[in-house]
C-alpha cells in the first residue's frame, strides 16, 4: 500500500461517526439497514416485524431483542463507502432505553434525526434532540414514510421549528404523498427522482432548472405547477443552506423519502457524508482541548457484558479521539493511574467482530474488559488528562431489588455490578441504609430486560418492588443532608456509584417544595457538573 493511501485510510477527515435518533416505530432500524445496503455491508436487510420465520434485524443481537423484534441496546456498525470510513452508532429503538442513547450520542460527531411524516416530532425525538443540542452537534433530518399519507411537508418544517426550535433547509422536496407520491426534486442539483415500485431502480431525470419542460412532461402540468409554487415559497421564505449554521447545530438539512421502499436513502447518504463533520477537537475537564493529531487518546462510552454468552465476555467500547491506535499499545488509565495494555482490539458489525491492528480518530474500538473500565474512563498514550465526564440522566422508574435464592448472592452481586457499570440500569444505595439497593430505569421494559439478563446471564432470579418515585435530582447543598427541610415520608435520599447525593421525588410539586424551603440548595436533573 502506498504512503498516500495509508495516510488517507487513517485520516480523520475520511471518518464519519454518527448516531441515528428517532421515536420508536419511525423506521430507524429500516433506515440503518438500507444505509448498510448502499455501503455494501449486507446483501439483504432483516425484517424487524414479521411472522415466526422472520429474519432478525442485522443490528439486533440480544436474545430478548430477537424474541420481541425490538432494539434495546446500542450497537456499532462500521463499513466503507465512497472512500469514507462510516461508523454508525445504532441506538436503541425503544423509548425505555433512552439513557443508552444519551451516552452513545457523546461518542458521535453528528446525528441523523428520523421523523415519521404522519406523526411529526414525537416525545422521544424531543428528548434525544435536547441531548444533541446540549452537545451542539450537527443534525441531519430524514422525513420518512412519504409513500404513506402524512402531514403536509410545510407543516412538518414548521413543526421542527416550533417544537424543537431549530431552523430547517429542505435539500429535496416531495411531490405528492401516499398513493399520489411521485418522487422528490433535489434542489441543489435540479434532479427529479421518480418513485417507483419497491425494489426497482430509481428513475432519475436531470433538468436545467425547475422550469424545464422535461420536468413538466414527467410530472404533468398540475403537479409541475404545484412543485414550482412550493419550491418558490422555500426560496423566498425558507432558510438558505448555511454550512456554518449546520455545523453549530442551528440549522438542519432536511431530506424526504421512504426507507422501507428504499427511496431517497442513497441521495440522503451521498449528501450526508459530504456535509457531515469529520472528527474534531474534544474538550477535557481542565479546559484543555485535545486535537485529532495529538498522541492517542479515547474514552469509554459503553460497556457491554456477555455479548458472547458462551464466553461470558465483557467489552468496553472506546471512541478514538486523537492519534493512531495500535494493537498491543500500553496507555494510561487515568481514573486508576494504572498502565493498561490494549491487546486484541476489535471492530464490530452488530454481533460480528474482527481483530484489528490500528484505528484512528472517529473509529470505535472494542477492548476486552476484565472489570477495570467504567463508562466515561479516559485512556491516553501521553499525559493524564480526562475528557469531560459523561452525565447520568434522571430515571423515571424506581424499584428495590432482592435476590430470590440467597445461595445465588455471589452471582447476584456480580450481575448487579456488571449491569450497572454497563449502564443497563442505575443503582443507588440508600444514604442511611447502604445494604438497600434501589434500581433506577427510564422505562419499565428496562426492568424486564434487567430481570431477564440476571437470570439468563448470571443465573440469579431477582424480585423487584416498585417504588412511588418519578424523578431523581442530584443534590448540591450548602448544609449537611441531616439539616435539610423536606418530607422524609415522601422523599428519600440515596447515593449514586460515585457517592453523590441524589434525592428521589414522587412528583414535581415536591421538588419545588424542597427548593422553596431550602435556600441555596441546587437540584440537577443530570449528574453533569455535580462533584
Amino acid at each position: 500500500m502506498s504512503t498516500e493511501s495509508t495516510k488517507a485510510q487513517g485520516a480523520p477527515a475520511e471518518r464519519r461517526t454518527f448516531a441515528i435518533i428517532s421515536h420508536p416505530d419511525a423506521g430507524k432500524t429500516t433506515l440503518t439497514e438500507k444505509l448498510l445496503l448502499f455501503g455494501g455491508a449486507i446483501r439483504e436487510a432483516g425484517a424487524v416485524k414479521g411472522k415466526k420465520a422472520r429474519r432478525h434485524a442485522t443490528s439486533d443481537w440480544m436474545e430478548i431483542e430477537k424474541q420481541r423484534g425490538i432494539s434495546v441496546t446500542s450497537t456499532v456498525l462500521q463499513f466503507s463507502y465512497r472512500n469514507r470510513r462510516i461508523n454508525i452508532l445504532d441506538t436503541p429503538g425503544h423509548e425505555d432505553f433512552s439513557e443508552d442513547t444519551y451516552r452513545t450520542l457523546t461518542a458521535a460527531d453528528s446525528a441523523m434525526m428520523l421523523i415519521d411524516a404522519a406523526k411529526g416530532v414525537e416525545p422521544q425525538t424531543i428528548k434525544l434532540f435536547e441531548v444533541c443540542r446540549m452537545r451542539g452537534i450537527p443534525i441531519f433530518t430524514f422525513i420518512n414514510k412519504l409513500d404513506r399519507q402524512g402531514k403536509d411537508p410545510l407543516a412538518l418544517l414548521e413543526e421542527l421549528e416550533e417544537v424543537l426550535g431549530i431552523r430547517s433547509c429542505p435539500m429535496n422536496w416531495p411531490i405528492g404523498m401516499g398513493q399520489e407520491f411521485q418522487g422528490i426534486y433535489n434542489r441543489p442539483d435540479n434532479r427529479f427522482e421518480r418513485f417507483t415500485d419497491r425494489g426497482t431502480e430509481t428513475e432519475q431525470i436531470q433538468v436545467d432548472d425547475i422550469e424545464d419542460e422535461a420536468l413538466r412532461e414527467a410530472l404533468g402540468p398540475a403537479l409541475h405547477e404545484q412543485l414550482k409554487e412550493e419550491v418558490m415559497l422555500l426560496d423566498i421564505a425558507g432558510d438558505p443552506f448555511d454550512a456554518e449554521l449546520v455545523q453549530r447545530g442551528k440549522l438542519t438539512p432536511v431530506f424526504f423519502g421512504s426507507a422501507i421502499a428504499n427511496f431517497g436513502v442513497e441521495t440522503f447518504l451521498n449528501q450526508f457524508i459530504d456535509l457531515a463533520p469529520p472528527p474534531g477537537p474534544r474538550p477535557t475537564d481542565d479546559g484543555r482541548v485535545v486535537t485529532t493529531d495529538a498522541p492517542f487518546s479515547g474514552f469509554v462510552f459503553k460497556i457491554q457484558a456477555n455479548m458472547n454468552p458462551a464466553h461470558r465476555d465483557r467489552v468496553a467500547f472506546i471512541r478514538v479521539c486523537s492519534g493512531r491506535f495500535e494493537r498491543g499499545m500500553t496507555v494510561n488509565h487515568v481514573r486508576t493511574g494504572k498502565k493498561v495494555n490494549l491487546a486484541q482490539p476489535q471492530q464490530f458489525f452488530g454481533q460480528g467482530r474482527e481483530i484489528i491492528d490500528e484505528a484512528y480518530p472517529g473509529d470505535i474500538l472494542g477492548i476486552f474488559d476484565p472489570g477495570l473500565f467504567r463508562i466515561g474512563d479516559t485512556l491516553c498514550e501521553a499525559d493524564k488528562f480526562q475528557f469531560e465526564k459523561l452525565p447520568q440522566f434522571s430515571p423515571e422508574h424506581f424499584a428495590r431489588v432482592y435476590v430470590k435464592n440467597t445461595l445465588k448472592y455471589k452471582q447476584f452481586h456480580k450481575g448487579m455490578e456488571q449491569l450497572s457499570e454497563e449502564g443497563a440500569i442505575q443503582v443507588f444505595r440508600q444514604a442511611n441504609r447502604t445494604e438497600d439497593m434501589v434500581l433506577g430505569a427510564v422505562g419499565q421494559l428496562q426492568f424486564e430486560v434487567f430481570q431477564h439478563r440476571m437470570k439468563a446471564e448470571y443465573g440469579a432470579e431477582v424480585e423487584l418492588h416498585n417504588l412511588p418515585y418519578s424523578f431523581a435530582r442530584w443534590l448540591v447543598s450548602p448544609v449537611p443532608i441531616e439539616q435539610l427541610n423536606y418530607d422524609r415520608q415522601a422523599i428519600i435520599v440515596v447515593k449514586d456509584h460515585d457517592d453523590r447525593f441524589v434525592m428521589l421525588f414522587p412528583n414535581e410539586f415536591t421538588i419545588r417544595l424542597v427548593l422553596d424551603k431550602n435556600p441555596g440548595v441546587e437540584l440537577h436533573p443530570t449528574s453533569y457538573g455535580v462533584s
